[in-house]
């Protein structure tokens, strides 16, 4: 489980500033989320903190080290992985397979050997792992193409757990997914806290809520406010600025 810093950091596209001074911890095995309304800047900051963008000052420190210039796959290595909004599989590929090359990728393998995934088993051992983690086992021989939406996600968790990542970042992994399938995947996430750290962007209140040990409100780029979700849920400036009575669980 990682511990992450964030100081003071900023970015801006032109003349519009997207985050604006943004100094954060997240402790080792908690669920952190990350809340806001629409272009508050939520996906910018997970981008910076995944090495997809660079930030125009501040730091990001993973463990004591210093990683705001650090590369994506180098942040792979040390432990830090990603999922996006959208999912991204390989639909031709069989669930093994598509998280089998996650494994692949984490040891630094080729993606020539794309052909000759299937017949490694330490690779496929790995990834049935991150299967029953995900709850996708049973599917595991199924092409991705066959999925539901919902098991499609649960599929990019799994790829993502395959990389044995100390640090994952889920970039509203609840996106498009209802119902059952929503309740499943709640279920895998909350089984996964306290085996590694969370950093959670998503707009489902109800799995927020559920899920998170901490929660951070981003407007505008800044955070008003950072607290237990107790706290966040009755504090006035964050119901004035974004959640509204209306949309606070009970």
């Amino acid at each position: 489980m990682s511990r992450l810093e964030i100081t003071q950091l900023n970015k801006s596209f032109g003349a519009l500033k997207v985050t604006d001074d943004v100094s954060l911890n997240v402790e080792p095995g908690e669920v952190h989320a990350i809340i806001g309304p629409n272009g508050a800047g939520k996906t910018t900051l997970i981008a910076q903190l995944s090495g997809e963008l660079r930030p125009d000052s501040g730091r990001i420190v993973l463990d004591g080290r210093d990683i705001t210039q650090t590369s994506m796959p180098e942040r792979v290595h040390l432990g830090l992985a990603r999922s996006f909004q959208i999912t991204q599989v390989l639909p031709s590929f069989t669930v093994l397979d598509n998280v089998a090359l996650a494994v692949q990728a984490r040891q630094g393998s080729s993606y020539r050997f794309f052909g000759n995934v299937a017949s490694e088993e330490a690779l496929n051992a790995a990834a049935m792992r991150a299967l029953r983690d995900a709850g996708l086992e049973d599917r595991a021989g199924a092409r991705a193409s066959a999925l539901s939406h919902g098991e499609h996600r649960r599929l990019e968790l799994a790829c993502a757990l395959a990389t044995e990542p100390q640090l994952l970042l889920l970039d509203e992994p609840l996106a498009g997914v209802g119902g059952e399938d929503a309740e499943a995947f709640i279920a895998r996430l909350r089984a996964l806290r306290g085996r590694l750290t969370m950093v959670l962007i998503e707009h489902d209140m109800d799995a927020v809520f559920a899920l998170a040990t901490r929660l951070s409100v981003l407007v505008y780029g800044r955070i008003i406010a950072t607290g237990t979700p107790e706290e966040v849920r009755s504090d006035p400036a964050v119901r004035a600025a974004y959640l509204g009575e209306e949309e606070m669980p009970a």
